[in-house]
């Protein structure tokens, strides 16, 4: 059964590699789906929210005012938290590869980039302190800088080893298809 919202995700699924006249390389976009985890977690944390401001409303019919704004900030906090947790990844557009963290966002141009390759190493499991053996995805700047890009133990790519080498070989096609053009003409 086709979803209406899942239309736009089609680009990466095609096989023919043919640009969708939606398809606008100057707008950031996820090169991948969110994976279930990351999807699980902001679901439970909205969940969260809604008993959060149902406790608010409660507490201002009350007539607790005060205890109800604070609640209500603490529902609103919870909300940024899962919104920003559907945003963090990777994101890729004409401009370069911007990494999305929970507190920080990473943006490096696509001329600054020297490398775009897939490494075994350890890996986080879920963003976790324990690491496990896997593949990664890192971007190699210059300086020698490198940033880890994707993982395959991430909230995106648990149990999606497929979507992992997709996503991976899209990056490495965007720096293939920018990074070496706006280095051959400067």
């Amino acid at each position: 059964m086709p979803l209406p919202f899942l239309t736009a995700d089609r680009a990466f699924d095609t096989t023919d590699h043919i640009a969708l006249p939606f398809d606008d390389h100057d707008q950031w976009r996820r090169p991948y789906r969110p994976g279930s985890w990351r999807v699980g977690a902001a679901a439970l944390a909205l969940l969260l929210a809604s008993f959060v401001l149902l406790a608010a409303v409660i507490i201002a019919a009350a007539g607790a005012f005060s205890g109800a704004g604070v609640t209500l900030g603490m529902a609103v906090l919870v909300i940024l938290a899962a919104l920003r947790m559907l945003r963090m990844g990777t994101w890729v557009s004409r401009a370069g590869a911007r990494r999305v963290a929970f507190f920080s966002t990473v943006t490096v141009p696509w001329a600054k980039v020297t490398s775009v390759r897939t490494v075994q190493q350890p890996v986080r499991w879920l963003g976790l302190p324990r690491t496990v053996q896997g593949q990664a995805l890192v971007l190699g700047r210059q300086g020698g800088e490198q940033l880890l890009l994707l993982t395959d133990h991430n909230a995106d790519f648990l149990s999606r080893v497929e979507a992992f080498d997709r996503a991976a070989d899209t990056v490495e096609a965007w720096n293939a298809e920018y990074g070496v053009t706006q280095a051959a003409t400067r």
